[in-house]
């Protein structure tokens, strides 16, 4: 059974794979930060206490999941595979830290380069940048760059390992183009990776930040890529970002998550013009899919959501997490 784990970080995104194979995914990272000062028990308690806000605004996203110590309790040991989607550094919050903890064997690069950011008065950290270039450029110990782009094929990836196993990932984007296209008027988010996981349940697609000339790009190459998606992350975390949303008419997922942002920001209307369904991070907290042949069972965190959408409390996989629905 491959579980993929959605965390409830803010601002940014954190995805983790553990696939069929044995083998770990995680795409970007936001709030890894090492809390010596703050216990496990601690962490759950203030969870529990958010559990317990009135209905309305769910207020999930006050209380960020510390990725480190959600991998710590999963007992994941090495991260196969590290993809950046895109050189933000809400997508690369605490990856030094990340790095220091973890093994990680390989780093998906896309060729995009960007100036370095400041960081005077900002809320992120120099060392995470300095981590990044150093994966990057291929001088992370024990770490392999991945050069890879839209349709690359690769062992362990989308082709069988020599053991015969497969991960089901496959690039939808960004291609050299979008990649090489050094306009400053242009967006940085349309050099995002758009990751297509096909997991045995059914589709699960993965677009970073993706902006309008990425989703252009895939709807005119590989149209069919998009079809039958059961599952969304929100690119650019459900944010307005003067973006079209025609995306959403050929990919009509099941269930959207959209991510930690101000409810101002947040094109909820494109979602309900469409009569898709979708949850927010605020609401439900962390998110967990787990495939069970072909469908996909949801999970979420947080009780007083789940309560409010009529689920049975009772029924909770091994992490505690109360069943949502099935995809």
């Amino acid at each position: 059974m491959a579980t993929i784990h959605l965390l409830n970080v803010k601002p940014g995104d954190c995805t983790i794979i553990q696939h069929n194979s044995g083998r770990v995914t995680m795409m970007d990272v936001c709030c890894a930060k090492p809390r010596a000062l703050v216990s496990k028990l601690l962490e759950k308690a203030i969870k529990t206490e958010a559990s317990k806000r009135p209905l309305g605004n769910f207020r999930m996203c006050e209380q960020s999941t510390n990725p480190l110590t959600y991998m710590e309790d999963l007992k994941i040991n090495s991260i196969h595979r590290f993809i950046l989607s895109h050189p933000d550094m809400d997508h690369m919050d605490g990856l030094d830290a990340l790095a220091a903890r973890y093994e990680i064997v390989n780093f998906w690069d896309s060729g995009y380069r960007r100036t370095k950011p400041s960081f005077t008065n900002s809320p992120f950290e120099e060392a995470d940048w300095d981590r990044y270039v150093a994966m990057r450029d291929g001088t992370n110990p024990g770490t392999n760059v991945m050069r890879v782009k839209a349709g690359d094929r690769f062992p362990c990836a989308n082709v069988k390992d020599e053991d015969g196993s497969v991960d089901g990932l496959h690039i939808l984007a960004p291609n050299e183009e979008l990649v090489k296209d050094l306009n400053p008027d242009d967006d940085i988010n349309e050099a995002s990776y758009v990751v297509l996981y096909k997991s045995s349940g059914g589709k699960i697609l993965l677009p970073g930040d993706a902006h309008d000339a990425t989703w252009d790009f895939i709807m005119n190459t590989d149209p069919d890529s998009l079809n039958d998606c059961k599952f969304l992350l929100a690119p650019h975390h459900g944010r307005d970002s003067d973006r079209k949303y025609d995306f959403l008419d050929a990919v009509r997922p099941k269930l959207t998550l959209i991510g930690c942002a101000p409810s101002r920001h947040i094109s909820y209307g494109e979602w309900h013009a469409r009569d898709l369904h979708f949850i927010t991070s605020n609401q439900a907290g962390d998110v967990v899919l787990e495939t069970r042949g072909e469908y996909i069972d949801v999970f979420i965190e947080n009780a007083s959501f789940a309560e409010a959408s009529g689920c049975d409390l009772a029924i909770r996989n091994a992490q505690g997490y109360i069943y949502y629905s099935t995809l």
